[in-house]
């Protein structure tokens, strides 16, 4: 595969394989918004963009030149950071998930003990927040949400859990996540949703995918 060696500000793009490039913007607000443009403005070429914590691999078709590729994605990159550009476009209007939470979870307390807040601050917290899928891993159909906002940024518990249920909302490193299958976890455990977040049965088995916006919003 051909790659440009010509360096560009704040990015880095890396062959992966015979046709996948791994971009990694330095700079996490740009990764964020360069996936959203990605999948608004997406390259001839390109067959599948999937996001993660720092970078996006792209899958390209088996016909794609690689070259050109990579310069298109430079011209995006070199667009979104321009002020004015394409990337400070808004990006169509996209449903909101809701997921209704219980706040019964077993790490409640001792997240908003390492927070030094209440336990209700916490909640409200994590309810006002607009939160966004930014990829998927770990398990079919677990979302790692993101925010622009800081407040909920709390550590994983010092020692993992041999088995959380499904279903259980968390907070970890930044992120909030609802684990959709019974399985270990290191997160802290601050509530419940009966929303199954990944369901066979479905046309589309996972409720989430990168981009989606969600609200969790408390039962009564």
């Amino acid at each position: 595969m051909s790659v440009l060696t010509a360096p560009t500000a704040s990015l880095r793009i890396l062959p992966a394989g015979d046709r996948s490039l791994l971009v990694a913007p330095d700079e996490r607000a740009d990764l964020v918004a360069f996936v959203d443009l990605l999948r608004r403005e997406v390259p001839t070429g390109v067959h599948d963009v999937l996001p993660a914590a720092q970078t996006i691999l792209l899958t390209l078709t088996e016909s794609a030149d690689s070259r050109a590729v990579e310069e298109r994605l430079r011209e995006l990159f070199r667009a979104l950071r321009e002020p004015g550009g394409i990337g400070l476009a808004a990006p169509p209007p996209e449903v909101v998930r809701t997921i209704p939470v219980r706040y019964d979870g077993p790490d409640l307390a001792d997240v908003a003990a390492l927070l030094g807040i209440s336990v209700r601050a916490v909640i409200a917290a994590h309810t006002r927040t607009l939160w966004r899928c930014a990829f998927l891993g770990f398990a079919p159909g677990f979302g790692y949400l993101d925010s622009a906002e800081p407040d909920l940024a709390v550590p994983r518990r010092a020692e993992a859990r041999t088995s959380v249920p499904a279903g259980s909302v968390a907070l970890a490193d930044g992120y909030s996540a609802v684990y959709p299958r019974r399985s270990p976890g290191g997160w802290q455990l601050i509530g419940t949703t009966d929303l199954r977040l990944w369901d066979l049965d479905r046309d589309e088995p996972s409720l989430l995918r990168p981009g989606t916006r969600v609200r969790f919003v408390e039962e009564a």
